[in-house]
């Protein structure tokens, strides 16, 4: 593909969005000046007020790659959420505002109206009660990392009482081990320093994490051995954006639009591997079968 091709698909990308959003030409734009002020409140919903004020503000997490990673020497902002968000600012026309933020509060902040738009958050019954989501970013599969010379395809591989698992205790991480190899000789430890140590010595096997966790501690250290996303069955928890809940749902919806397009042009895989290279992991060592 030349370089004049990608430029024609990107702007095929930002066309086909604007035109979704009803912003993609100077009629669309005289239209929507000319309806009545009462049907056009800032107020009326985040969309709107994003469009009034140019101003997009998201919560972003200190430290959590690939998600997110601050420069503190320029404090500039980079990750895969932050891929997005340059995104959905450059097809609204607006500027990013950046409000640091937690995975838990995230949520708060959303309900507290101090973010429009809350990155790499995990679908909850509990959350949804409060905050609404949209469409799945991408499920984020569970698997292994697998000491040298261990050969793993399958949870039927490592459920068997030879092989030693290490997990940090209470963790989602426990609870999918215990569920899907609970015949393996399982190790639960204090924290995830104590299984990574476990694993690096040669005391367990295998250590059972989600993908991001499992591919950016090989990334650091790899003496840690392989990852392998295993499958029969294919376990994963979501991954997803929040937004604040209200009666006018075109914010969600929109997101939800933008979000399926990019997953089905690759562009979501392109920016989570690059995100991931911000931890040190290499594009082929992305396991292919990564839905995303």
């Amino acid at each position: 593909m030349t370089q004049s091709d990608d430029i024609t698909i990107s702007e095929d990308r930002r066309d086909a969005l604007r035109y979704a959003l009803g912003i993609g030409s100077g009629a669309a734009l005289a239209a929507a000046m000319a309806t009545p002020a009462s049907a056009q409140t800032t107020a009326d919903n985040t969309l709107d007020r994003i469009r009034a004020n140019k101003v997009l503000r998201i919560a972003v997490l200190p430290g959590e790659l690939p998600y997110f990673n601050k420069d503190l020497a320029t404090g500039t902002w980079s990750g895969f959420s932050i891929e997005m968000a340059n995104d959905l600012a450059k097809l609204l026309d607006v500027k990013l505002e950046y409000v640091e933020s937690t995975y838990g509060n995230s949520i708060l902040d959303l309900q507290a109206n101090k973010i429009d738009l809350g990155f790499a958050l995990n679908p909850t019954p509990q959350r949804a009660l409060v905050v609404d989501f949209t469409n799945l970013v991408f499920p984020h599969p569970f698997g292994a990392m697998l000491k040298k010379g261990l050969e793993a395809k399958t949870w039927a591989d490592i459920n068997k009482p030879e092989v030693k698992i290490a997990v940090d205790v209470g963790s989602a991480n426990e609870a999918v081990a215990r569920r899907f190899a609970p015949n393996a000789t399982i190790k639960s430890l204090k924290s995830r320093d104590e299984v990574m140590l476990e694993m690096s010595s040669g005391r367990v096997d295998c250590v059972v994490n989600a993908l991001v966790l499992g591919l950016t501690a090989i990334a650091k250290n790899a003496n840690l051995g392989t990852y392998k996303i295993l499958a029969s069955p294919s376990v994963t928890i979501a991954s997803g954006m929040a937004v604040r809940r209200e009666q006018d749902k075109r914010w969600r919806d929109f997101l939800s639009v933008w979000v399926d397009y990019n997953r089905g042009i690759g562009q979501m895989r392109e920016w989570f591997v690059k995100g991931l290279g911000l931890a040190g992991v290499k594009p082929e060592d992305v396991p292919v079968e990564l839905n995303i």
